[in-house]
């Protein structure tokens, strides 16, 4: 008799156990649910008490993007762009991969706001995509508004400020047919759609960005050929990049007019650079390299001029401007996006340019890029010492890819947290040598389409399964979650 009790016990349990472990298998496939649960504290990000990171005044928040991961590019009335037709062309995106589904943000933005409030930050960067908002005639699509409306409603309702970036690099593809940022008939097109979000959406932004990263715009789109549209003219660089900038300041005055409770600026990609060697040919292609890739923007937006070593760098470059552009470009800013990613080392070309060269034994993303956070604190104080009309600074991305994996519902990731918090510790540095930084933006919330690398680098805090798309926080989403949670409690 005890034998056979004791064998329904075990296959009772046995029975319960499988349950039980089915039960956690359901809720990580269907709601990301981790079934190997950690602890994580507000420590592990090793922020000093006294920092002005744990001030209530100081603003975190965490940024995406609307081709990232929005998909849905063939819905309510949403038309082509530059990013459709890139992608959908053989051998420009790693793997094939096209935005088609993405995150499918466009469907499932109420589980992304929810994670969001759910992190703690006080802040949401995103962007409004062009070709969703207005159709081949530049007039307004009522079902793309009424999404973002939707969307940023629903911000507004949680005590999630929204940072709105205008441009974050999905152009209509038929302005691309006419000439794209290489014609000055774009910016007048950006004027118009500029003007019609900022009257739809008064009220429900904290920030208008105009543009983000235009040197990736100009110089990866228009000269490297490795973003959207794909073009390779040195040339057609120098004038895209005007025309984005005049793009820029000929919508400020127009989002201040309209969403006069609104903070205005722009983004802006930022590079620190070391020379392979101390020749002075070495140490001069790096100062060429950061002349172009820092200054190229900063000098017209806060000095209302080009660097005029530029020039020497790409001789017979110089673009068309016309008079009145440099001022319509220097329009006084309320804020500055900067987005920091990593350290590149070069070497002098034997001309007058430089040459990216590999430095060994330095740590690396999943993106192949140096971890260096010094080179954030080092160009965050050049810019306080090199423009006196430097506006108040956000750090609008900061991130790094790596090789996230789902096991057992949780995915660790402690280089994330590690570069996490060493990044921070820069930000800190420059608050405290004078630097008037105002927030800082994690990249990104989820994993997404990551450009020309498709779906395989993933720098979100949240992993994507895009079979599923199923959400499930990392470890570093977590971490972060533990000190908004302790940032508030001191509070």
């Amino acid at each position: 008799m005890r034998s056979a009790l004791w064998n329904r016990f075990q296959l009772g349990w046995h029975c319960s156990a499988l349950f039980i472990l089915k039960v956690k298998r359901f809720r990580h496939e269907r709601y990301g649910v981790s079934t190997n649960p950690a602890k994580y504290s507000a420590e592990q990000l090793e922020i000093p008490r006294d920092s002005r990171l744990w001030s209530p005044d100081f603003l975190f928040g965490t940024a995406t993007a609307s081709y990232q991961i929005e998909g849905a590019i063939h819905e309510d009335g949403r038309i082509p762009s530059i990013w459709d037709t890139y992608s959908n062309t053989p051998g420009m995106v790693l793997n094939g991969d096209t935005g088609e589904f993405a995150c499918d943000h466009y469907h499932r933005w109420p589980e992304d706001v929810s994670i969001i409030d759910e992190l703690g930050v006080g802040a949401y960067r995103l962007s409004i995509a062009w070709p969703r908002v207005m159709d081949a005639d530049n007039r307004p699509n009522p079902k793309g508004l009424a999404f973002y409306r939707r969307l940023l409603e629903a911000l507004k309702a949680k005590g999630i400020q929204a940072y709105v970036t205008l441009y974050h690099w999905d152009l209509p593809q038929w302005l691309e047919d006419r000439g794209g940022w290489t014609s000055r008939e774009t910016v007048y097109r950006f004027a118009e759609y500029a003007d019609l979000v900022s009257r739809e959406f008064k009220g429900l932004v904290t920030a208008w960005a105009t543009l983000n990263e235009p040197w990736c715009s100009a110089w990866l789109g228009y000269a490297a050929g490795r973003h959207a549209p794909g073009r390779q003219n040195r040339r057609y660089a120098t004038q895209a990049m005007h025309h984005l900038l005049l793009a820029h300041g000929t919508a400020v005055p127009i989002l201040r007019r309209n969403d006069p409770g609104a903070t205005v600026g722009i983004v802006a990609n930022v590079g620190a650079s070391v020379a392979e060697t101390p020749s002075p040919q070495d140490r001069d292609a790096a100062y060429l390299f950061e002349l172009q890739h820092n200054h190229w923007i900063l000098d017209p937006l806060l000095k209302g001029s080009y660097p005029a070593d530029l020039w020497r760098l790409w001789p017979g470059a110089e673009p068309l401007v016309l008079d009145g552009d440099m001022e319509t470009i220097s329009a006084p800013l309320d804020f500055l996006g900067i987005n920091y990613y990593f350290r590149t080392q070069v070497k002098s070309d034997g001309a007058n340019g430089f040459i990216e060269t590999e430095m060994p034994g330095v740590e690396r993303t999943q993106m192949g890029w140096e971890v260096y956070p010094q080179g954030l604190a080092r160009l965050l104080k050049g810019f306080h010492a090199t423009y006196a009309n430097l506006p108040p600074i956000y750090i609008t991305e900061n991130g790094m890819a790596s090789n996230d994996k789902v096991v057992d519902g949780r995915v660790a990731d402690p280089s994330r947290i590690s570069f996490l918090s060493r990044h921070l510790l820069a930000v800190d540095d420059a608050m405290r040598s004078g630097v008037d930084i105002r927030g800082y933006f994690i990249w990104s919330l989820l994993d997404n389409f990551e450009w020309a690398y498709g779906y395989e680098r993933r720098f979100g805090i949240v992993h994507v399964d895009y079979d599923t798309q199923v959400r499930t926080w990392k470890d570093s989403g977590r971490v972060v979650q533990a000190f908004m949670k302790a940032r508030k409690a001191q509070a």
